[in-house]
């Protein structure tokens, strides 16, 4: 009896999923709660276990896209697929296909020479019809609207002309067809060898045969036409007073033969230069479509300040030791920055509001989204309550969702929810940047590296460390005196750390 598996609900809002990668094959054998394969949202990466133990049947096959509640397997109960009697079929069928070869007919086409070039002309051909010809010979040349290509014998054999010259085809039309062969055939071989023979026989000829009488000779002179380019119709092929004559001097314009020089191949360019494509994931194309989507949708606006560091940056040199010891974390910038947050998201509550509709949500609590590189793309999974949180639970949040983000064991509800979201692009070497804010909301602040700069402190120039922090916000909700006042709250906790703990 067969189990179907159906792709479960793995998230509100979440309608659909992508077989990222399969675990398993066809026909094998899988135990209960065995993981599958891995299944993609829009928010997230999840693992399919196996319902019951028995014989898989894949159904919905990699990079297909599901609905919830579809049928991606079945799982025969009944017990492991007899294999053995599979595997010789496949190996007894592989002869049959191999073959061809040697008497087989070949048809090539125009190959695709360039991005946007849809059809060729055929300029010249530099084999005829029969002729017998080796892979890789050059056969004909090609005219694209861009350039002139050469078209490479794709096997040896004997050579039929589809597509004269002056032709236009489309890309992947046939031009031509090569019987493949071996090797050269006896007739052609006789041929040549004929051709060789008979050149000599003609040479042997006798002695009249054009030569020109002297008369003849210096009319030919006077007009400067060699004896070799006339044809005398004396007495066993002399050239006669009337041949020389007659005869006109060639015109030169027959430079023709000069075989249109081949063109100059450009210089190489060292180095590979080779492309690759790949299908984006789930995740990737819906990071990209509400990247847009805010950018379109909202009123962002960007406004910037600079962090003296140097307080902070004591502070921690001076107890991160005891921190460590005491908390079993270390003391990092992030758990600065969010309390200083908190502090001014309370004292500016439209940065940390959203619009909804025609309404302004105001929340009186603090989830703040942090920004996280996961190796399939950007995730953002938040912390709950960090206004209540202290600077070690902060720093121990942050470890915990950034390894789940890592190892891709985020859940939606840990994703969901955030309303305000700090970015550090800082960690990355940016001196500055104008991050995007996560809808739906209303602004997110960029922190940036640290850099050893020169400042005026009590009217003296001095070496501090300094941070450039950019607040990106939607004007729609938050005027210009709330964000920059938002941003001056966060630089003034951050170059007075006491005020944190005073919470002034």
């Amino acid at each position: 009896m067969a189990l179907e598996m159906k792709v479960p609900t793995v998230g509100e809002s979440i309608t659909e999923v992508t077989i990222a990668k399969w675990n398993k094959q066809d026909g094998d054998y899988v135990e209960a709660d065995e993981i599958i394969c891995e299944l993609e949202s829009d928010k997230a990466t999840f693992e399919l276990n196996a319902e019951t133990s028995g014989t898989l049947k894949i159904i919905a096959a990699e990079g297909d896209t599901l609905e919830i509640g579809a049928t991606i397997c079945e799982i025969d109960e009944s017990g492991a697929p007899a294999k053995g009697d599979e595997k010789p079929a496949a190996e007894t069928a592989a002869p049959a296909t191999s073959g061809g070869g040697k008497g087989e007919v070949m048809e090539m086409k125009v190959p695709a020479v360039g991005e946007s070039i849809t059809e060729v002309t055929i300029a010249n051909w530099l084999k005829g019809s029969g002729d017998f010809v080796e892979i890789d010979d050059v056969l004909c040349e090609i005219e694209s609207d861009k350039a002139t290509f050469e078209l490479t014998a794709e096997a040896t054999g004997i050579l039929s002309i589809v597509a004269e010259e002056g032709e236009t085809l489309e890309i992947g039309a046939t031009i031509c067809k090569i019987e493949v062969t071996d090797a050269a055939p006896a007739g052609a071989a006789k041929e040549s060898v004929s051709t060789e023979q008979s050149a000599p026989a003609a040479s042997e000829g006798n002695y009249a045969s054009g030569h020109a009488s002297p008369a003849a000779g210096k009319i030919l002179a006077e007009k400067g036409i060699s004896p070799e380019q006339v044809k005398g119709t004396g007495k066993d092929g002399r050239i006669t007073k009337e041949d020389a004559l007659a005869a006109k001097k060639p015109a030169p314009a027959a430079e023709k033969p000069k075989s249109a020089p081949a063109p100059t191949p450009a210089p190489a360019v060292g180095g590979e230069r080779e492309q690759r494509r790949q299908k984006m994931t789930s995740l990737r194309k819906t990071i990209s479509k509400r990247l847009v989507a805010v950018k379109n949708e909202t009123a962002m606006l960007t406004t910037f300040n600079e962090v003296d560091m140097k307080p902070v940056m004591d502070l921690r040199s001076k107890y991160k030791e005891q921190f460590k010891d005491k908390y079993q974390v270390g003391l990092g910038f992030m758990s600065f920055f969010t309390k200083a947050c908190c502090m001014a998201l309370q004292e500016f509550p439209a940065v940390n509001a959203m619009i909804d509709g025609d309404e302004i949500v105001y929340n009186d609590f603090c989830d703040v989204s942090i920004a996280v590189s996961a190796p399939k793309g950007l995730v953002v999974p938040v912390i709950r309550n960090a206004e209540s949180m202290s600077f070690d639970g902060i720093e121990k949040e942050i470890i915990r969702l950034a390894t789940r983000a890592r190892d891709n064991k985020l859940t939606i509800d840990e994703m969901t929810g955030g309303t305000f979201t700090i970015t550090n692009g800082g960690i990355f070497g940016s001196m500055l940047s104008t991050p995007i804010i996560n809808a739906p909301q209303s602004a997110i602040l960029g922190m940036h590296n640290i850099v050893q700069r020169p400042v005026a402190v009590n009217g003296e120039v001095v070496i501090r460390p300094i941070m450039y922090v950019a607040l990106s916000y939607d004007h729609r909700i938050i005027d210009g005196r709330e964000s920059v006042g938002f941003l001056v709250r966060v630089k003034q906790l951050l170059e007075d750390p006491s005020r944190l703990l005073l919470g002034i």
